[in-house]
């Protein structure tokens, strides 16, 4: 190939291989709406009250009901999101055992 415009991708959708510049670069990841267990739309960066005790695997440790979740961030999956808490490092907790703040 002598140059970019010889380049060929191979497209799934119609099976073909077609020019590079005829195949649109995919589109950012389109998440879902992630929800609470009362249905309020979460956001990176929201906080979130446990609704729940919780038994934390791995900790050895019990989060308590009303407990406070600061700063959260959504990831890939609707049902999750990640969270800071003190004595945990890597904590995920699903969406239905917590409540927006």
């Amino acid at each position: 190939m002598a140059d970019g415009d010889d380049a060929y991708v191979y497209d799934e959708a119609t099976g073909e291989w077609r020019p590079a510049g005829d195949v649109a670069a995919p589109a950012t990841i389109d998440r879902g709406e992630v929800r609470d267990s009362a249905g309020n739309v979460l956001a990176d960066g929201d906080s979130v009250t446990l609704i729940k005790d919780l038994k934390v695997k791995g900790a050895n440790q019990t989060l308590k009901q009303g407990t406070i979740i600061r700063s959260i961030r959504l990831t890939d999956n609707d049902e999750e999101i990640d969270c800071r808490y003190d004595a945990i490092k890597g904590l995920v907790l699903r969406t239905e055992f917590v409540r927006k703040r």
